[in-house]
């Protein structure tokens, strides 16, 4: 059996947390492909060297997944991770994190997929 890909995610801190334990839980069923590099703010105020840490975690990582939400093309802190996995050379991939409503495209992170388990296992395998 082959290694999991590490997976990276990044998301909107302050308004999609949530999508980011869905996504560890998905990681955790047995045929998943991919395991999560579990890099993210502890607290609502950015710690000092979180941008040293995400790298660290972005360099360590096979893939950078953004889940994408209302307002995520915004987040300063999904705009820096998507620039570090760019200059790293990481693939990038996003996946719509919400059924309902439309959704803006992070800059330079590739397509937006939807989520669903067929497109994730495909995705980050």
């Amino acid at each position: 059996m082959s290694r999991k890909k590490r997976v990276f995610v990044s998301f909107d801190y302050d308004n999609d947390r949530r999508l980011k334990d869905f996504v560890i839980g998905q990681a955790r069923l047995s045929d998943s492909p991919f395991e999560i590099i579990d890099h993210s703010l502890k607290e609502a105020a950015p710690e000092q060297n979180w941008e040293t840490k995400a790298h660290s975690a972005i360099a360590r990582s096979d893939i950078v997944l953004v889940m994408v939400g209302p307002n995520t093309h915004k987040a300063q802190g999904v705009l820096k991770e998507v620039q570090m996995a760019r200059d790293l050379d990481k693939q990038i991939v996003q996946v719509i994190g919400y059924r309902n409503g439309g959704y803006t495209a992070v800059p330079n992170a590739g397509r937006l997929y939807r989520w669903n388990w067929d497109n994730l296992k495909q995705l980050l395998s």
